[in-house]
């Protein structure tokens, strides 16, 4: 598969974006691990920690420019916008900041994964 120079401006934009995501999802998660309302974080806890792996998966698929790339990037899509809408349900700023990276990530893949489908 041959990459324009703008289509790799924006894989490495996207890449950039589930590394930070990545990076606040596993902040947003130790910050409620520590916090005295652990329970009711417990979504909010599951979400983090699945959108943090489907960002790994999906900048390890980036990075070599795997065949598979384009779905692991609807998948995390998915994954983004359902940690980001838990996250938006709680009032501190660790889920706030979570929730702003998801919705960052899920906008640049699902920009991959509709520019590899065209």
């Amino acid at each position: 598969m041959t990459t324009t120079k703008s289509h790799q401006s924006q894989l490495e934009t996207c890449i950039q974006n589930c590394l930070n995501c990545l990076r606040d999802c596993e902040m947003c998660v130790n910050a409620c691990l520590s916090s005295d309302m652990v329970q009711m974080m417990a979504r909010c806890i599951k979400l983090c920690r699945d959108c943090a792996d489907t960002c790994d998966l999906c900048v390890r698929f980036m990075s070599r420019n795997s065949a598979l790339y384009t779905q692991m990037c609807g998948i995390c899509v998915e994954a983004c916008e359902r940690c980001a809408a838990e996250c938006e349900k709680h009032n501190n700023d660790h889920c706030k900041r979570c929730a702003q990276s998801c919705r960052r990530c899920a906008d640049s893949c699902r920009q991959m994964a509709m520019a590899m489908a065209s």
